[in-house]
């Protein structure tokens, strides 16, 4: 499915990262990937951020670079897509992965939010979409496709997601006007939106409390799994999903659908 195509895949943490997921089904249908991590903290001499990535992909052929990026700093934004130039050509592919929300901000109730916070929050989660997706116009194919990861807390209030759930929902947005921006080169913006998984990201959202409540609620009576996050969104970033922009893909076992707690109400009554 990805044979002779290559992209840029920004945000793998860790193997139980979906990011991770996705571009492990993209290299294994022939596709070719750079990837951005996390730059290390200057004073960590262990290189803890790189030591994972890296524990990923050394050795795999189909890993054309990794490099550190910081989503607010345009000119780190820059250089990876002038790697990507350089490594790949044109991009057939681009997954944007990046979140991130103070820890404080995320334990507290959303109204008492810190504006410092907010707007970090909102930069890093939102914005370095549009960012990303501005400064690699240039090297994207013509159909090429940009997806990025978002979470039904943007569309509903889900307590303890707090201020994520505000940046997921300007994210959300964002990618329905990339979608009308880019449109006229042929290039196509959509959003994949998981059920509840365990990755850091996860954790720091209390997935552990969300996977009973799913299972309980969701049609299929299950939680997803990282193996179809990842077909999911090898799908969206393929040519199987040439007429879908603008779009967001639930992958929640239809937990989304549900407008009452469905079968978990004969567990409430017995």
């Amino acid at each position: 499915m990805f044979e002779g195509k290559k992209g840029l895949i920004t945000g793998v943490f860790n193997k139980q990262s979906i990011a991770w997921a996705i571009a492990e089904r993209i290299m294994s249908s022939g596709g070719t990937c750079g990837f951005s991590y996390m730059p290390d903290k200057p004073d960590d001499e262990r290189k803890k951020n790189l030591n994972r990535i890296q524990k990923l992909t050394d050795g795999n052929p189909n890993v054309a670079f990794v490099q550190p990026m910081d989503v607010t700093n345009d000119d780190h934004i820059a250089a990876i897509v002038a790697t990507s130039r350089e490594k790949l050509g044109k991009l057939d592919f681009l997954l944007h992965s990046i979140a991130f929300a103070l820890p404080d901000d995320l334990k507290r109730d959303t109204v008492e939010t810190s504006r410092e916070g907010f707007k970090l929050a909102m930069e890093i989660s939102a914005y370095s979409l549009i960012a990303l997706a501005n400064t690699a116009r240039p090297i994207l194919n013509e159909g090429a496709s940009v997806l990025t990861l978002t979470y039904f807390g943007g569309e509903k209030a889900v307590p303890g997601y707090n201020v994520m759930g505000i940046c997921k929902a300007a994210l959300d947005s964002a990618v329905k006007y990339l979608a009308y921006d880019l449109g006229v080169q042929s290039v196509r913006v959509n959003a994949l939106s998981a059920g509840p998984l365990q990755t850091i990201s996860g954790r720091g959202a209390g997935v552990d409390e969300m996977l009973g409540l799913y299972e309980a609620v969701a049609p299929l009576g299950r939680n997803v799994t990282h193996d179809e996050a990842g077909k999911s969104g090898a799908f969206l970033l393929s040519d199987m999903s040439s007429g879908i922009t603008g779009e967001i893909l639930h992958l929640d076992a239809g937990y989304n659908i549900m407008g009452s707690p469905g079968r978990m109400l004969d567990r409430l009554k017995g």
